[in-house]
């Protein structure tokens, strides 16, 4: 059997019986959100390295990146799609027309996923709303903008402010290898719009709203106190070779750093390699994961 395994997704429950120990897993494991996938890697005793963890020395996910840009984009397609009557929404076109105001989009968190978001909400004519905690990151959106978009620090008396006037909700929040803290609760959604929309692109690690959950593209969305609720996890996967084009070109030099010098040396030479180390033979080994 093969010493390394490259994937995309988390190991499928028919996969796990076929690891053995000390083979190299090398995917997104998002291993945050899933506790018994977790306890499933560490009792196969193998290395699990994670592209989502992976962080150079500026602090960027550059495995991450990619897929968050696309997932970044796809949230503001998704968002205006079911928006529209026929699908439930309020019947809100994004980007309005002369005489009629545009619809009012929120992105938590200015991160790469909702700097993407912004650039197609923008682009499409909507009022955007980003709420950034970092101060630099919410200079850089103001310039690349240019005051097209209004940047808000993070509060509670912030979310109960903006939230009621928003029609789409992005939840673009990470904080990388950990779950996501659920900064929007039932509350804030029950003030919300009947028939606006709320895409959580955290999902994949728990989610940012208290009422999400995960969903699939078989049945995309879900209503909760009159919101539609869009909660796919893997959103990239709706545009297979755009995503696969992108991930590869990012991760083909990690892989074959990691054949090329075996696990231990990698990590030693790439100070990124041995962040992406989540699971060391039946150890857990990513403090924001064991949180």
């Amino acid at each position: 059997s093969s010493d390394m395994i490259v994937k995309v997704k988390e190991p499928l429950a028919p996969e796990l019986p076929l690891l053995r120990p000390g083979q190299i897993l090398f995917t997104y494991l998002h291993l945050a959100a899933d506790r018994q996938l977790t306890i499933a890697l560490l009792e196969k005793e193998i290395i699990g390295v994670a592209y989502e963890t992976i962080q150079l020395q500026d602090g960027s996910l550059p495995l991450l990146a990619p897929m968050s840009a696309i997932a970044g984009k796809l949230s503001i397609q998704a968002g205006a799609t079911y928006l529209e009557h026929v699908y439930g929404g309020e019947g809100v076109l994004l980007g309005g027309v002369p005489g009629v105001e545009p619809a009012c989009v929120v992105i938590l968190g200015g991160g790469v996923v909702g700097t993407n978001a912004a650039k197609i909400a923008v682009g499409m004519g909507a009022q955007v709303i980003v709420i950034e905690k970092c101060f630099q990151r919410m200079a850089y959106l103001d310039e690349i903008f240019q005051g097209r978009l209004i940047t808000r620090a993070p509060s509670i008396s912030c979310l109960d402010e903006i939230l009621p006037l928003a029609d789409l909700v992005v939840g673009a929040i990470l904080v990388p290898g950990a779950k996501t803290p659920r900064l929007i609760t039932r509350s804030h959604v029950r003030q919300m719009k009947k028939g606006s929309v709320l895409v959580d692109v955290s999902i994949d690690q728990g989610g940012c709203c208290e009422t999400s959950r995960p969903c699939t593209y078989t049945e995309p969305v879900f209503i909760e106190e009159g919101v539609i609720h869009y909660c796919v996890t893997n959103m990239p996967g709706a545009v297979p070779r755009t995503s696969t084009r992108a991930l590869t070109n990012a991760t083909l030099p990690y892989v074959l750093t990691l054949a090329s010098h075996g696990i231990e040396r990698a990590a030693q030479i790439d100070p990124a390699i041995r962040k992406g180390i989540n699971l060391w033979h039946g150890k857990l080994t990513h403090e924001g994961v064991a949180e």
